[in-house]
């Protein structure tokens, strides 16, 4: 059982041996996390998403236990979970695993967008992350993060839109992006270099 834990999560056996020292700082000795636990994290006390972070070690759709909710803690092995959709893409996967691999990272990220678990990311939502990442420039007034994260929100949608099997015509509306023109909007995207972090700095 371990052995196949070890080898989907793909750390070595030092990784695992440092992340649970970790997860033993993070909760106090104790066999699970809430999500207090992280309010301690340096790393993540000054990041403009510092609450989506935290919101997606606890949600139920990355931890594979459903299609929505939050879990009230996680456990080591959720822990690893989570920390498993940070790790770069491994050289030893084949083309269709490398694939799912990516279209799992994907998901993890279109679900930080989609907090309601509806399967859809409205403008609302979108223009909600935009804020938070603004929110950090303290040169930015207030009004001019609104107006910035409405322009780039209705941009991302207009986009997906295009890229969209199925895109609107005349005066439809898009109600929102859907996770297959996610990835079709964002299939450029290096992702194993931007969701990539300090095991240890968490």
């Amino acid at each position: 059982m371990q052995e196949v834990f070890k080898n989907r999560c793909d750390f070595s056996w030092d990784q695992i041996k440092q992340l649970h020292q970790r997860f033993r700082l993070l909760s106090g000795d104790q066999p699970t996390l809430q999500p207090e636990s992280f309010d301690n994290v340096l790393d993540l006390e000054f990041n403009p998403i510092r609450s989506r972070i935290v919101h997606a070690f606890f949600d139920n759709r990355n931890l594979g236990k459903g299609t929505s909710g939050q879990a009230e803690e996680i456990t080591f092995q959720d822990f690893l979970t989570i920390i498993s959709y940070f790790r770069p893409l491994q050289p030893r996967l084949n083309q269709e695993e490398a694939e799912q691999y990516r279209k799992e990272k994907m998901r993890f990220l279109f679900n930080m967008y989609d907090q309601d678990g509806d399967g859809i990311i409205t403008l609302q939502e979108y223009r909600r992350v935009v804020e938070d990442l603004l929110s950090a420039n303290l040169q930015v007034g207030r009004d001019s993060v609104r107006s910035i994260s409405n322009a780039i929100a209705q941009g991302a949608l207009k986009e997906a839109s295009r890229a969209s099997d199925q895109p609107v015509k005349g005066d439809q509306l898009y109600e929102g992006i859907t996770f297959e023109d996610f990835v079709k909007t964002w299939k450029s995207l290096e992702l194993e270099d931007k969701m990539r972090v300090n095991f240890l700095n968490l």
